[in-house]
Order: structure tokens, then sequence, then C-alpha cells
């Protein structure tokens, strides 16, 4: 199985001439993003240590100009799912979700879902299965159990939503 890796930060713009950036964190505490350095990029094959130099301003080892830290502008920076701190009860990561069979409250098996995004009007989970995929809100309303032990969230679609339970498929409630 592969590594899970969990986006964890955004390099920006430079600040300055001498390889600063401007680094967008996405953990809960800004700062915490510091801690899980060596952080690697989408491929997993670059690796980038950094120190934070105050604010949002960060500074990545080997990085010493300008020009160096605009290559990097627009560089996502993740980390192993394995070193975030672990979940309280109920909690999870949206990562988490990944892979986790979509189940009517019925028990039927409508897909696997396959992303959670968040275009700024909240996440949503992608599922695909029966053929098509399914843009699902990620409400309590519509996704009312989320079971990561046991492989699977419960859906509730909206009205406006069809689905199709995957053929001949179905999971015990």
């Amino acid at each position: 199985m592969a590594v899970k890796r969990v986006m964890v930060g955004e390099i920006g713009r430079p600040h300055g001439v001498r390889g600063l950036v401007r680094l967008r964190a996405f953990t809960e505490d800004p700062a915490a993003i510091a801690a899980y350095s060596p952080l690697t990029d989408a491929s997993g094959t670059r690796r980038f240590a950094i120190t934070l130099k105050g604010g949002d301003i960060a500074a990545i080892e080997g990085v010493a100009d300008r020009d160096a830290a605009q290559r990097l502008t627009g560089t996502k920076l993740f980390v192993e799912r394995d070193r975030l701190p672990a979940t309280e009860e109920e909690e999870f990561y949206l990562t988490d979700l990944i892979g986790l069979a979509a189940v009517t409250e019925g028990g039927e098996r409508l897909g696997t879902v396959r992303a959670v995004e968040d275009h700024g009007a909240g996440p949503f989970l992608i599922v695909d299965g029966a053929g098509r995929e399914h843009l699902l809100p990620f409400t309590k309303a519509v996704v009312p159990v989320v079971d990561v032990a046991g492989g699977r969230v419960t859906v509730v679609p909206p009205g406006e939503i069809i689905v199709r339970p995957e053929a001949g498929e179905e999971h015990a409630a």
C-alpha cells in the first residue's frame, strides 16, 4: 500500500532577495508546519527543510536567492499521514476518507470515495461508482456516519442528486 501523504502547506511568492518565501500553512496552528520539516512536493521526490522566520515568512534549506525562491512558487508541501497527530474519537483527517466505501442507509453500495475537495463553498466527496462520478456535499445531513475503522461512510443523497447503487453490490448495514 502506498504511503498516504497530506498537503500541509504551499510555497508562496518570494520575500526579499535572499531566498525567503511566503508560506501558506494549512495546519491548525500555522507555526506547526515547521515541526513536520522536511516536507515533500506532490511527487514525494523533492524534500524541503523549512525554517519559519516570523509570521508567514520562511527559509528553505538550499534556497539562497530570489530566483530560486521564485521557481518554487506554488509548490504544494506534503507530510506522511503517520507523522500527523492522532485524532480524537469521532475525528478524522479528510484524507482518511479516500478509499472508503460509500453506502446508503439501507446498505446499498454507491461506490468508493475517490477524493475530498474544497473549492471555497465547503468540502464535497467525489464518489466513483455505477459507472459514474457522484459529487456529494460533505455535510452531516448528507454524510451522517463516517466509520473510518469500518471502512465506510453512510450517504443520504439530497433529493436533487440522483445516485445509482453499484450493480449486485451490497454492504452489510
